[in-house]
């Protein structure tokens, strides 16, 4: 509270305003604000409005009175421009029940950030440890921006989305992305949306068709998570990514158009399970001071104590129509105003939780609620199908979000197992890549469609694709290639490594569904064997750009095997391969499924398609083998994952021909032929 002594804010007269929208909105008819906040337990609700450069005295209270400014669970008031006294900030004290046995946790010390705030301001002496403790935070307390008092410029038409054959996805940090020296962006670009815009050519030339950007909703610069999952704003672009200077929303927007200009879509990774405020001790930023009941799942025999099936601190109560209100307001803002394509969800089996803890797998209404909002059923929904604590995994034909892909870590694990060298595996890597229908089946009751499985091999969490050939580590079915760490491996065991990566980036490309693949892998950038690095802000996770040129064979390679997928439709089909695709063993008979064997063989017909076929020879045995090709022909060699480049892959129409009928291919290597067809 304010001490007495202290200069008192001016005090406005109140208009009643209007509950919808909820946050704050410019009425340019009427030139006034309306502001709305959800509070259904609140017993007071003042507006404190500040000034661009005092930020500890408002320069208006705007206290909201009963009935006036309350309808339903809204608190609302409307304040003409000319009574703002010059406010470029907002924020609220929120006064209630001090009840933490029964989850209310109302503290009117706290200055309280609006949830629905567009663009997040932290003041000079902003303290997340002012906000964790019990005692006033004014002027330490991060406060909304008032939006601009001008209508927004028209949405460029959309672009169509493709669900065909020619989507890779490429996972991206902003920051990471371009915040080294050498990045080749220009100083005051680096770590920025402006940064990605420098390097869209880069990823024109490689082939990437979407990026899939690590959270860039406002995290709480103080909380220490590089990786950015520990939101405190759902609609605000995060301050840290913008050029200094920069309106966030005008420089965001400038990427996403650019982007789309290259026909480059923007996907986001978006995390709705738990919020910065974490668990009990955690600071009091925004919901927990609203209406910590309405906004946090709570333990039903212990509702002091939140429930943490995201792993981190809290979650959201995502059964509260409230929170799902907020939840597709975001989404609807995104799309609408920021123009992405698509949301990767964090910990989406989250949402399956009902009021009472247990989880609905047949209607959850968040899940129900975006797959059917007809904004957001047109934009790509991608499910990271499990929880944060293990006690929610439903992958596939198991998550409720029928129409939904998915982070298929099936096809990661498996993939991992058979390059390392694991045996016994060739029945999974079958289903993986005809496109596990196992998980996304087929049949009449469920046609799933092939492209719902999205397949990786590495992404943020975890081992990336160089660290997983040059560090042992069981956790992530990683192997060394005989040699521990990047530093002073010999020849032999940089080229073995050189042809793991070669082999994963083959399978990824082959295998029917999405690829997804994270950025720097095209040139085996390191994290020092660092498989989790949440919080590692510096050269561990900034991408190391000479590498492009160190390793510019293993860059050429990802090029091309992105391109082949592409001018190939036979290998990503909605609906599988089907009669098209028959499997062999190296002798030309049926596969061996036995406990050794480490080789397949399979022929792809592309007629159905109007391609060519396609004839693929994997053998991650240690020995080299001998296949015996079956299939008509001619042939012609265009992969060759054991042979240095530029052999290792021919550029299109440089395949050369092959007409023997055994195919010798190397230990640990994968040989693709093309052949006859329509083209």
């Amino acid at each position: 509270m304010m001490d007495d002594a202290s200069p008192k804010p001016a005090a406005a007269a109140i208009e009643a305003g209007i509950p919808l929208p909820l946050g704050a909105t410019w009425l340019d008819d009427e030139q006034a604000y309306n502001f709305a906040l959800y509070s259904a337990d609140a017993t007071e609700v003042t507006l404190l409005l500040y000034g661009p450069s005092e930020f500890t005295t408002p320069v208006l209270a705007v206290p909201f009175a009963f009935p006036d400014n309350k309808t339903n669970r809204v608190w609302h008031a409307r304040v003409p421009a000319a009574q703002l006294n010059g406010a470029a900030y907002y924020a609220y004290r929120v006064n209630g029940p001090v009840d933490p046995a029964h989850g209310l946790r109302f503290d009117h010390d706290k200055i309280l950030l609006d949830p629905y705030a567009r663009r997040i301001f932290f003041p000079p002496d902003h303290s997340r440890a002012a906000a964790c403790v019990p005692g006033p935070n004014d002027g330490r307390a991060p406060l909304a921006q008032l939006p601009p008092r001008a209508r927004p410029a028209p949405e460029p038409a959309a672009r169509p989305l493709d669900h065909g054959n020619a989507l890779v996805i490429y996972e991206m940090h902003v920051r990471g992305y371009t915040k080294r020296a050498n990045a080749g962006v220009a100083a005051d670009s680096a770590g920025t949306y402006a940064g990605v815009i420098a390097r869209i050519p880069y990823l024109k030339a490689l082939g990437i068709t979407a990026v899939e950007l690590m959270p860039v909703h406002q995290a709480d610069p103080q909380e220490g998570s590089y990786w950015g999952y520990m939101t405190l704003g759902f609609f605000a672009p995060n301050l840290g990514y913008a050029s200094e200077g920069a309106d966030p929303i005008a420089e965001f927007r400038q990427m996403v158009d650019a982007l789309h200009r290259a026909d480059i879509g923007v996907i986001l990774d978006v995390v709705y399970n738990h919020t910065t405020e974490m668990g009990v001790g955690g600071p009091t930023y925004s919901q927990r001071g609203i209406d910590n009941a309405v906004y946090y799942a709570l333990d039903p025999a212990d509702p002091s104590i939140y429930t943490n099936h995201s792993g981190c601190g809290n979650d959201l109560r995502t059964a509260h129509p409230a929170v799902r209100q907020l939840v597709v307001d975001s989404l609807r803002y995104w799309v609408r105003e920021m123009r992405v394509d698509g949301f990767r969800f964090d910990l989406a089996s989250v949402f399956l939780r009902n009021e009472d803890g247990s989880l609905n797998l047949i209607d959850p209404p968040l899940i129900s609620q975006i797959s059917s909002d007809p904004e957001l059923a047109r934009v790509r929904l991608i499910a990271e199908p499990w929880s944060g604590d293990g006690s929610a995994y439903v992958i596939g034909r198991a998550f409720p979000g029928a129409s939904w892909r998915q982070w298929n870590d099936h096809f990661r694990d498996t993939v991992r197992r058979v390059v390392k060298g694991d045996a016994g595996l060739v029945g999974d890597l079958i289903t993986r890549l005809y496109g596990s229908t196992d998980l996304f089946p087929d049949d009449r009751q469920d046609a799933y469609r092939r492209w719902q499985s999205i397949n990786y091999v590495d992404s943020h969490d975890g081992l990336n694709l160089c660290d997983l050939v040059s560090y042992t580590n069981n956790d992530q079915n990683s192997w060394d290639c005989g040699w521990h760490g990047t530093a002073g491996a010999p020849a032999d065991v940089l080229a073995l490594r050189r042809q793991q990566v070669r082999n994963f980036c083959t399978l990824l490309m082959l295998a029917n569904g999405t690829p997804m693949f994270v950025a720097g892998d095209e040139f085996m950038n390191t994290q020092q064997g660092n498989p989790n690095p949440y919080d590692q802000d510096n050269d561990t996770t900034w991408l190391d750009w000479s590498l492009a040129s160190t390793n510019a064979d293993t860059l050429r390679f990802f090029q091309l095997m992105i391109a082949f997928r592409k001018a190939h439709p036979s290998i990503s089909r909605g609906t599988g391969w089907l009669a098209d695709v028959s499997w062999y063993g190296i002798d030309g008979g049926p596969p061996d499924f036995g406990p050794q064997a480490r080789a397949l063989a399979y022929h792809l017909r592309g007629g159905s398609t109007g391609d060519v076929d396609l004839y693929v020879m994997i053998n991650m045995d240690f020995n080299p083998a001998t296949f015996r090709i079956q299939g008509a022909g001619p042939w012609r060699l265009a992969v060759d994952t054991a042979a240095h480049s530029p052999r290792d892959i021919a550029a299109p129409g440089s395949e050369s021909a092959w007409t023997e009928a055994d195919a010798p291919v190397a230990a640990r290597s994968i040989k693709v032929l093309i052949g006859a067809g329509p083209k």
